[in-house]
Protein backbone atom coordinates (compact mmCIF):
# COMPACT_ATOMS: atom_id res chain seq x y z
CA UNK A 1 0.00 0.00 0.00
CA UNK A 2 1.27 3.45 -0.87
CA UNK A 3 2.82 5.66 0.17
CA UNK A 4 5.96 3.54 0.33
CA UNK A 5 8.20 4.48 3.25
CA UNK A 6 11.99 4.45 3.06
CA UNK A 7 14.33 5.11 5.98
CA UNK A 8 18.06 5.81 5.91
CA UNK A 9 20.74 7.48 8.01
CA UNK A 10 20.02 10.79 6.30
CA UNK A 11 16.28 10.73 6.98
CA UNK A 12 13.00 9.21 5.85
CA UNK A 13 11.03 9.73 2.67
CA UNK A 14 7.54 8.66 1.56
CA UNK A 15 6.70 8.12 -2.12
CA UNK A 16 3.29 7.90 -3.78
CA UNK A 17 3.10 7.08 -7.49
CA UNK A 18 0.26 6.85 -10.00
CA UNK A 19 1.26 5.30 -13.32
CA UNK A 20 3.81 2.81 -14.56
CA UNK A 21 7.49 3.13 -15.50
CA UNK A 22 8.26 1.47 -18.82
CA UNK A 23 12.00 1.29 -18.05
CA UNK A 24 11.63 -0.06 -14.49
CA UNK A 25 13.07 -3.49 -15.31
CA UNK A 26 16.17 -2.14 -17.02
CA UNK A 27 16.69 0.35 -14.19
CA UNK A 28 16.39 -2.44 -11.62
CA UNK A 29 19.05 -4.48 -13.42
CA UNK A 30 21.33 -1.45 -13.50
CA UNK A 31 20.76 -0.61 -9.83
CA UNK A 32 21.21 -4.21 -8.69
CA UNK A 33 24.52 -4.25 -10.53
CA UNK A 34 25.51 -1.25 -8.39
CA UNK A 35 24.56 -3.03 -5.16
CA UNK A 36 20.92 -2.05 -4.64
CA UNK A 37 18.60 -4.63 -3.06
CA UNK A 38 14.88 -4.50 -3.86
CA UNK A 39 12.24 -5.57 -1.36
CA UNK A 40 9.25 -5.60 -3.73
CA UNK A 41 8.23 -5.85 -7.38
CA UNK A 42 6.84 -2.30 -7.35
CA UNK A 43 8.33 0.06 -9.91
CA UNK A 44 7.93 2.84 -7.31
CA UNK A 45 10.84 1.34 -5.37
CA UNK A 46 13.10 2.18 -8.33
CA UNK A 47 12.45 5.87 -7.67
CA UNK A 48 13.68 5.56 -4.07
CA UNK A 49 16.92 3.87 -5.12
CA UNK A 50 17.57 6.45 -7.83
CA UNK A 51 17.06 9.22 -5.27
CA UNK A 52 19.48 7.75 -2.74
CA UNK A 53 22.19 6.87 -5.28
CA UNK A 54 22.26 10.27 -6.99
CA UNK A 55 25.11 11.71 -4.90
CA UNK A 56 23.48 15.13 -4.53
CA UNK A 57 23.22 16.76 -1.12
CA UNK A 58 19.58 17.87 -0.99
CA UNK A 59 16.48 15.77 -1.53
CA UNK A 60 15.29 18.28 -4.12
CA UNK A 61 18.43 17.78 -6.22
CA UNK A 62 18.26 14.01 -5.71
CA UNK A 63 14.64 13.86 -6.86
CA UNK A 64 15.24 16.11 -9.87
CA UNK A 65 18.15 13.91 -10.96
CA UNK A 66 16.04 10.76 -10.54
CA UNK A 67 13.26 12.22 -12.70
CA UNK A 68 15.62 12.57 -15.66
CA UNK A 69 16.08 8.78 -15.68
CA UNK A 70 12.41 7.78 -15.50
CA UNK A 71 10.45 6.80 -18.61
CA UNK A 72 6.73 6.17 -18.88
CA UNK A 73 3.75 7.39 -16.87
CA UNK A 74 4.19 8.89 -13.45
CA UNK A 75 2.45 11.36 -11.20
CA UNK A 76 4.76 11.38 -8.19
CA UNK A 77 4.63 12.80 -4.69
CA UNK A 78 7.79 12.58 -2.56
CA UNK A 79 7.80 13.83 1.01
CA UNK A 80 10.18 14.12 3.95
CA UNK A 81 9.82 16.00 7.23
CA UNK A 82 10.51 19.38 5.59
CA UNK A 83 9.28 19.23 1.99
CA UNK A 84 6.59 17.90 -0.32
CA UNK A 85 7.67 17.53 -3.95
CA UNK A 86 5.41 16.59 -6.84
CA UNK A 87 6.22 15.83 -10.46
CA UNK A 88 4.38 14.82 -13.61
CA UNK A 89 5.92 12.92 -16.53
CA UNK A 90 6.76 14.92 -19.70
CA UNK A 91 3.67 13.60 -21.53
CA UNK A 92 1.27 14.16 -18.63
CA UNK A 93 -0.12 10.64 -19.03
CA UNK A 94 -1.74 10.69 -15.59
CA UNK A 95 -3.70 13.61 -14.09
CA UNK A 96 -2.29 15.71 -11.25
CA UNK A 97 -3.69 18.94 -9.79
CA UNK A 98 -2.70 21.55 -7.25
CA UNK A 99 -5.07 23.13 -4.73
CA UNK A 100 -5.11 25.37 -1.66
CA UNK A 101 -6.62 24.78 1.76
CA UNK A 102 -6.24 27.94 3.79
CA UNK A 103 -2.52 28.73 3.87
CA UNK A 104 -1.58 25.19 2.83
CA UNK A 105 -1.17 23.56 -0.57
CA UNK A 106 -2.77 20.23 -1.40
CA UNK A 107 -2.18 17.86 -4.31
CA UNK A 108 -4.49 15.26 -5.83
CA UNK A 109 -4.89 13.12 -8.93
CA UNK A 110 -8.48 14.31 -9.29
CA UNK A 111 -10.02 17.69 -8.58
CA UNK A 112 -13.02 16.09 -6.85
CA UNK A 113 -10.70 15.41 -3.88
CA UNK A 114 -10.44 19.18 -3.33
CA UNK A 115 -14.22 19.51 -3.15
CA UNK A 116 -14.42 16.83 -0.46
CA UNK A 117 -12.00 18.62 1.89
CA UNK A 118 -13.12 22.15 1.03
CA UNK A 119 -9.95 23.09 -0.83
CA UNK A 120 -9.74 25.52 -3.74
CA UNK A 121 -8.51 24.28 -7.11
CA UNK A 122 -5.48 26.27 -8.30
CA UNK A 123 -4.25 24.64 -11.51
CA UNK A 124 -3.07 21.50 -13.25
CA UNK A 125 0.51 20.38 -12.73
CA UNK A 126 2.21 20.78 -16.10
CA UNK A 127 3.85 17.85 -17.90
CA UNK A 128 7.57 17.82 -17.08
CA UNK A 129 7.06 20.10 -14.06
CA UNK A 130 8.58 19.66 -10.60
CA UNK A 131 6.94 21.56 -7.74
CA UNK A 132 8.55 21.93 -4.30
CA UNK A 133 6.39 22.93 -1.32
CA UNK A 134 7.96 23.80 2.04
CA UNK A 135 7.83 26.43 4.77
CA UNK A 136 8.96 29.06 2.25
CA UNK A 137 5.95 28.40 0.02
CA UNK A 138 5.79 26.92 -3.46
CA UNK A 139 8.32 27.02 -6.28
CA UNK A 140 8.14 25.45 -9.69
CA UNK A 141 10.80 24.30 -12.12
CA UNK A 142 11.03 22.14 -15.22
CA UNK A 143 12.99 18.89 -15.24
CA UNK A 144 12.13 18.07 -18.86
CA UNK A 145 11.61 19.86 -22.13
CA UNK A 146 8.13 20.37 -23.52
CA UNK A 147 6.41 17.26 -24.87
CA UNK A 148 3.02 16.82 -26.49
CA UNK A 149 0.36 16.31 -23.82
CA UNK A 150 -0.98 12.77 -23.97
CA UNK A 151 -3.27 12.25 -20.99
CA UNK A 152 -4.72 8.72 -20.80
CA UNK A 153 -8.04 8.54 -22.66
CA UNK A 154 -9.30 5.92 -20.20
CA UNK A 155 -9.28 8.59 -17.47
CA UNK A 156 -12.14 10.30 -19.33
CA UNK A 157 -13.80 7.06 -20.39
CA UNK A 158 -13.61 5.03 -17.18
CA UNK A 159 -11.15 5.82 -14.39
CA UNK A 160 -11.88 9.34 -13.20
CA UNK A 161 -14.89 10.36 -11.17
CA UNK A 162 -17.50 12.32 -13.17
CA UNK A 163 -17.24 15.33 -10.87
CA UNK A 164 -13.53 15.78 -11.66
CA UNK A 165 -11.99 18.11 -14.22
CA UNK A 166 -8.98 16.73 -16.10
CA UNK A 167 -6.86 19.11 -18.16
CA UNK A 168 -9.67 21.68 -17.64
CA UNK A 169 -12.27 19.28 -19.14
CA UNK A 170 -15.19 18.04 -17.01
CA UNK A 171 -15.39 14.25 -16.98
CA UNK A 172 -19.19 13.96 -16.78
CA UNK A 173 -19.65 16.38 -19.66
CA UNK A 174 -17.14 14.56 -21.83
CA UNK A 175 -18.73 11.16 -21.10
CA UNK A 176 -22.18 12.53 -21.88
CA UNK A 177 -20.86 13.85 -25.18
CA UNK A 178 -19.32 10.45 -25.92
CA UNK A 179 -22.79 8.96 -25.53
CA UNK A 180 -24.25 11.55 -27.91
CA UNK A 181 -21.54 10.80 -30.48
CA UNK A 182 -22.26 7.09 -30.10
CA UNK A 183 -25.97 7.64 -30.72
CA UNK A 184 -25.19 9.57 -33.90
CA UNK A 185 -22.75 6.93 -35.15
CA UNK A 186 -24.67 3.80 -34.11
CA UNK A 187 -28.45 4.37 -33.75
CA UNK A 188 -30.83 1.48 -33.07
CA UNK A 189 -34.58 1.06 -32.52
CA UNK A 190 -35.22 0.28 -28.86
CA UNK A 191 -37.50 1.00 -25.91
CA UNK A 192 -35.04 1.89 -23.17
CA UNK A 193 -31.42 2.97 -22.68
CA UNK A 194 -29.51 1.86 -19.60
CA UNK A 195 -25.90 2.28 -18.53
CA UNK A 196 -23.58 -0.07 -16.66
CA UNK A 197 -23.03 1.62 -13.27
CA UNK A 198 -21.18 3.78 -12.51
CA UNK A 199 -18.78 4.91 -15.21
CA UNK A 200 -21.23 4.40 -18.09
CA UNK A 201 -24.18 6.33 -16.64
CA UNK A 202 -23.09 9.68 -18.11
CA UNK A 203 -22.64 8.18 -21.58
CA UNK A 204 -26.02 6.45 -21.33
CA UNK A 205 -27.71 9.76 -20.48
CA UNK A 206 -26.06 11.34 -23.53
CA UNK A 207 -27.11 8.46 -25.78
CA UNK A 208 -30.70 8.73 -24.53
CA UNK A 209 -30.82 12.49 -25.05
CA UNK A 210 -29.47 12.27 -28.58
CA UNK A 211 -31.56 9.27 -29.64
CA UNK A 212 -34.83 10.24 -27.92
CA UNK A 213 -35.04 6.80 -26.28
CA UNK A 214 -35.87 7.06 -22.55
CA UNK A 215 -33.05 6.48 -20.07
CA UNK A 216 -33.89 4.11 -17.22
CA UNK A 217 -31.99 2.63 -14.29
CA UNK A 218 -31.87 -0.90 -15.65
CA UNK A 219 -29.03 -2.14 -13.42
CA UNK A 220 -28.13 -1.63 -9.77
CA UNK A 221 -24.57 -1.77 -8.49
CA UNK A 222 -23.47 -3.46 -5.29
CA UNK A 223 -21.35 -0.75 -3.68
CA UNK A 224 -19.13 -3.22 -1.85
CA UNK A 225 -17.56 -4.89 -4.89
CA UNK A 226 -14.51 -3.36 -6.58
CA UNK A 227 -13.67 -3.03 -10.27
CA UNK A 228 -13.74 -6.41 -11.95
CA UNK A 229 -11.52 -6.05 -15.00
CA UNK A 230 -8.42 -5.60 -12.79
CA UNK A 231 -9.04 -8.80 -10.82
CA UNK A 232 -6.07 -11.17 -11.20
CA UNK A 233 -7.92 -14.22 -12.57
CA UNK A 234 -10.80 -14.96 -14.95
CA UNK A 235 -12.67 -16.88 -12.26
CA UNK A 236 -12.53 -13.93 -9.87
CA UNK A 237 -13.58 -11.51 -12.63
CA UNK A 238 -16.65 -13.60 -13.50
CA UNK A 239 -17.59 -14.03 -9.85
CA UNK A 240 -17.15 -10.30 -9.30
CA UNK A 241 -19.48 -9.38 -12.17
CA UNK A 242 -22.24 -11.59 -10.76
CA UNK A 243 -21.91 -10.01 -7.32
CA UNK A 244 -21.44 -6.51 -8.66
CA UNK A 245 -24.60 -5.90 -10.70
CA UNK A 246 -28.28 -6.76 -10.53
CA UNK A 247 -30.81 -6.08 -13.32
CA UNK A 248 -34.04 -4.22 -12.53
CA UNK A 249 -36.68 -6.60 -13.92
CA UNK A 250 -39.45 -4.04 -13.78
CA UNK A 251 -37.48 -1.77 -16.11
CA UNK A 252 -36.14 -4.24 -18.71
CA UNK A 253 -38.76 -6.98 -18.84
CA UNK A 254 -40.43 -7.13 -22.26
CA UNK A 255 -38.25 -4.26 -23.54
CA UNK A 256 -35.69 -3.76 -26.30
CA UNK A 257 -32.71 -2.55 -24.29
CA UNK A 258 -29.72 -0.46 -25.38
CA UNK A 259 -26.95 -1.34 -22.92
CA UNK A 260 -24.26 1.36 -22.79
CA UNK A 261 -20.85 0.38 -21.45
CA UNK A 262 -17.70 2.49 -21.39
CA UNK A 263 -15.29 -0.13 -22.76
CA UNK A 264 -14.72 -3.81 -23.43
CA UNK A 265 -11.39 -5.23 -22.28
CA UNK A 266 -11.66 -8.99 -21.95
CA UNK A 267 -15.40 -9.28 -22.62
CA UNK A 268 -16.16 -10.93 -19.27
CA UNK A 269 -18.39 -8.21 -17.90
CA UNK A 270 -20.34 -7.54 -21.12
CA UNK A 271 -21.24 -11.19 -21.67
CA UNK A 272 -22.49 -11.58 -18.11
CA UNK A 273 -24.54 -8.39 -18.25
CA UNK A 274 -26.19 -9.34 -21.53
CA UNK A 275 -27.16 -12.71 -20.02
CA UNK A 276 -28.49 -11.04 -16.88
CA UNK A 277 -30.63 -8.64 -18.89
CA UNK A 278 -32.06 -11.51 -20.95
CA UNK A 279 -32.75 -13.52 -17.79
CA UNK A 280 -34.61 -10.47 -16.46
CA UNK A 281 -36.90 -10.52 -19.50
CA UNK A 282 -35.28 -8.18 -22.03
CA UNK A 283 -36.47 -9.13 -25.54
CA UNK A 284 -33.46 -7.57 -27.27
CA UNK A 285 -30.11 -6.36 -25.96
CA UNK A 286 -28.14 -3.94 -28.13
CA UNK A 287 -24.65 -3.22 -26.79
CA UNK A 288 -23.11 0.18 -27.47
CA UNK A 289 -19.59 1.01 -26.26
CA UNK A 290 -18.64 4.66 -25.67
CA UNK A 291 -14.99 4.11 -26.64
CA UNK A 292 -13.16 2.54 -29.59
CA UNK A 293 -12.15 -1.15 -29.47
CA UNK A 294 -9.17 -1.75 -27.16
CA UNK A 295 -6.78 -3.68 -29.41
CA UNK A 296 -3.36 -2.90 -27.96
CA UNK A 297 -1.80 -3.46 -24.52
CA UNK A 298 -1.23 -0.60 -22.10
CA UNK A 299 2.15 -0.15 -20.41
CA UNK A 300 1.27 2.98 -18.44
CA UNK A 301 -0.65 1.61 -15.48
CA UNK A 302 -3.62 -0.43 -16.75
CA UNK A 303 -3.46 -4.18 -16.19
CA UNK A 304 -3.55 -5.21 -19.86
CA UNK A 305 0.05 -6.02 -20.77
CA UNK A 306 -0.65 -8.47 -23.62
CA UNK A 307 -2.90 -8.30 -26.66
CA UNK A 308 -3.90 -11.92 -25.97
CA UNK A 309 -6.02 -10.64 -23.07
CA UNK A 310 -7.96 -8.22 -25.28
CA UNK A 311 -11.07 -9.55 -26.97
CA UNK A 312 -11.08 -6.84 -29.66
CA UNK A 313 -7.49 -7.71 -30.65
CA UNK A 314 -8.40 -11.29 -31.43
CA UNK A 315 -11.99 -11.26 -32.71
CA UNK A 316 -14.05 -9.44 -35.29
CA UNK A 317 -17.03 -7.29 -34.36
CA UNK A 318 -19.44 -10.07 -35.34
CA UNK A 319 -17.47 -12.66 -33.38
CA UNK A 320 -17.57 -10.45 -30.29
CA UNK A 321 -21.31 -9.92 -30.71
CA UNK A 322 -21.87 -13.67 -30.89
CA UNK A 323 -19.62 -14.36 -27.92
CA UNK A 324 -21.53 -11.96 -25.67
CA UNK A 325 -24.95 -12.96 -27.05
CA UNK A 326 -26.03 -9.44 -28.02
CA UNK A 327 -28.47 -8.60 -30.80
CA UNK A 328 -26.09 -5.91 -32.05
CA UNK A 329 -22.76 -4.41 -31.04
CA UNK A 330 -21.08 -1.12 -31.95
CA UNK A 331 -18.12 0.91 -30.70
CA UNK A 332 -17.45 4.63 -30.81
CA UNK A 333 -14.93 5.71 -33.46
CA UNK A 334 -11.60 7.30 -32.52
CA UNK A 335 -12.73 10.55 -34.17
CA UNK A 336 -15.95 10.38 -32.17
CA UNK A 337 -13.93 9.91 -28.99
CA UNK A 338 -11.85 13.01 -29.65
CA UNK A 339 -14.92 15.03 -30.63
CA UNK A 340 -16.77 13.95 -27.50
CA UNK A 341 -13.90 14.82 -25.16
CA UNK A 342 -13.52 18.14 -26.93
CA UNK A 343 -10.02 17.85 -28.33
CA UNK A 344 -8.68 19.61 -31.40
CA UNK A 345 -6.50 17.95 -34.01
CA UNK A 346 -3.62 20.44 -33.88
CA UNK A 347 -1.09 18.08 -32.25
CA UNK A 348 0.04 14.50 -33.00
CA UNK A 349 -1.80 13.02 -30.00
CA UNK A 350 -4.42 15.78 -29.81
CA UNK A 351 -3.76 15.97 -26.05
CA UNK A 352 -4.72 12.32 -25.56
CA UNK A 353 -2.95 8.99 -25.32
CA UNK A 354 -4.79 6.73 -27.78
CA UNK A 355 -2.29 3.85 -27.64
CA UNK A 356 -4.72 1.14 -26.52
CA UNK A 357 -6.94 1.98 -29.51
CA UNK A 358 -4.41 2.83 -32.22
CA UNK A 359 -1.14 1.19 -31.13
CA UNK A 360 0.66 4.55 -31.34
CA UNK A 361 2.53 4.97 -28.02
CA UNK A 362 3.60 8.44 -26.84
CA UNK A 363 6.82 7.09 -25.29
CA UNK A 364 9.43 4.54 -26.22
CA UNK A 365 8.47 1.02 -25.11
CA UNK A 366 11.48 -0.88 -23.81
CA UNK A 367 11.91 -4.57 -24.78
CA UNK A 368 12.09 -5.69 -21.14
CA UNK A 369 8.73 -4.00 -20.52
CA UNK A 370 6.98 -6.35 -22.92
CA UNK A 371 5.33 -9.53 -21.76
CA UNK A 372 6.76 -12.52 -23.73
CA UNK A 373 3.44 -12.83 -25.59
CA UNK A 374 2.73 -9.13 -26.05
CA UNK A 375 2.16 -7.72 -29.52
CA UNK A 376 2.65 -4.00 -29.97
Amino acid sequence: MQPLMFRSQTGSIAIAHNGNLVNATSMKHQLEGQGSIFQSTSDTEVVAHLIKRSGFASLEEQFRNALTMLKGAYALAVMNEQQLMIALDPNGLRPLSLGRLGDAYVVASETCAFDIIGAEYVREVEPGELIVIDEDGLRSQRFSGTSNRAICSMEYIYFARPDSNLDEINVHTSRKNLGKQLAMESPVEADVVTGVPDSSISAAIGYAEQSGIPYELGMIKNRYVGRTFIQPSQELREQGVKMKLSPVRGVVEGKRVVMIDDSIVRGTTSKRIVNMLRDAGATEVHVRISSPPIKHPCFYGIDTSTSGELIAANHSLEEMREMMGADSLAFLSTDGLMEGIGRSDDSPNCGQCLACFTGSYPTEIYPDTLHPYAKV
